[in-house]
């Protein structure tokens, strides 16, 4: 009887999930999205496989002070299209973080993560809000820090 080692083991974990909380006031927006999608892909574990979701969930508060470097805030633009001619709205940074700042960090995102089922399954994960509070308190979350 011979065993074939070069099988790769799946485990799926039934563990509960892990909560992470980030305050967005304190990082550029590049680097905290980049680390949620980090998180949220379970690139963080030993057991990373890039076709399965992990077990974490993200709350970011502060989305409204999320800061930018250089002249961003004044030049980035946002685009939408409502799919009829001349449909096409923009919107630079500084009036959109005004109006609706959870879509910075939400745009950001999901232009990290994977482009399929996946992608959406992860993105469910995260959770925005403008300022401090937030209806998360009973799962404890870890506050974790980028450096």
């Amino acid at each position: 009887m011979s065993i074939n080692k070069n099988k790769t083991i799946i485990e799926k974990s039934k563990k509960q999930a892990e909560w992470y909380i980030l305050d967005a006031e304190q990082y550029k927006l590049g680097r905290l999205t980049s680390k949620v999608a980090y998180i949220l892909k379970n690139k963080n574990k030993i057991n990373y496989l890039p076709y399965q979701e992990g077990n974490s969930h993200i709350i970011i508060i502060n989305s409204k002070k999320v800061q930018t470097t250089g002249n961003k805030s004044k030049q980035k633009i946002y685009k939408k299209h409502s799919g009829r001619p001349g449909g096409l709205k923009t919107e630079i940074f500084e009036k959109l973080q005004n109006r609706l700042p959870n879509r910075i960090i939400e745009h950001a995102l999901k232009g990290m993560l994977p482009k399929n089922s996946l992608g959406r399954r992860l993105f469910k994960k995260v959770k925005i809000y403008p300022d401090q509070d937030h209806p998360h308190q009973s799962q404890n979350p870890l506050k974790i820090n980028i450096d």
